[in-house]
C-alpha cells in the first residue's frame, strides 16, 4: 500500500492525517463531493468506493497546509 484516501470530516482525519504523512502519498477526498454517491450508505462501502476512485485518481485532493501553517491556525483560532 503507497496511497491512502480518508476523508474530511468535521477534525477527526487530523491525527490520522499526521501519523500516515511520512509513510504514504495521502489524498485527502471532500466528504460532500464523494458521498454524493446513491447506495453508498455503510463505512465498509464508503472505504471501497474511495480505494476505486484512489486507483482510478478521480480524487480532486483538498488543500492541507502544512504542520507550522495548521500549528499557527490552530492558536489564532483559540486565541479568538
Amino acid at each position: 500500500c503507497t496511497h491512502v484516501a480518508m476523508e474530511a470530516t468535521g477534525v477527526y482525519w487530523k491525527p490520522v492525517w499526521h501519523v500516515l504523512a511520512g509513510s504514504f502519498a495521502l489524498v485527502l477526498a471532500n466528504a460532500t463531493r464523494e458521498r454524493n454517491v446513491p447506495g453508498r450508505k455503510s463505512d465498509a462501502n464508503d472505504a471501497v468506493w474511495l480505494a476505486d476512485l484512489l486507483a482510478h485518481g478521480l480524487i480532486p485532493a483538498s488543500f492541507v497546509p502544512d504542520t507550522v501553517v495548521q500549528t499557527v491556525r490552530g492558536l489564532t483560532r483559540t486565541r479568538t
